[in-house]
């Protein structure tokens, strides 16, 4: 199952009034259950550099069925995945990108968000992930 055009731009909708609340501005990339890019919006003003880390953010995620952060706490030095992030040409262990999943449960994609501290990245992440 993958997310459809219309979830995603829900998805990204969504953030991007979370962002607004937060008074941000952030980049916000959905991917579907391949980790292909489906939706991209980066709101005006947002750093440039944030594109690419809210794209791997969402691959990230999908690609280890987890959110970043979590990716984070099992990648410092002497946990199990330390290091992992060298790998897959490089992945983001830091908080912004959470799984999306349809009403039965099953993953069909992932949103990474990136353009603030790391929390604000995850509760805006979060908000989209919500909307499905």
């Amino acid at each position: 199952m993958n997310i459809t055009l219309e979830q995603a731009e829900k998805v990204i909708a969504a953030a991007k009034k979370k962002a607004t609340e937060l008074d941000t501005k952030m980049n916000i990339c959905v991917v579907d259950g391949g980790a292909n890019q489906v939706a991209f919006a980066r709101m005006d003003g947002a750093w440039l550099g944030s594109a690419d880390i809210a794209l791997k953010k969402a691959k990230t995620a999908r690609f280890f069925d987890m959110p970043t952060g979590e990716i984070g706490k099992l990648s410092q030095p002497g946990e199990s995945l330390y290091n992992i992030e060298h790998s897959n040409g490089g992945l983001i262990s830091f908080p912004g990108g959470v799984l999306l999943k349809n009403k039965k449960g099953d993953i069909i994609g992932a949103v990474g968000v990136s353009g603030s501290s790391v929390e604000n990245d995850h509760t805006v992440a979060s908000a989209g992930a919500d909307a499905l």
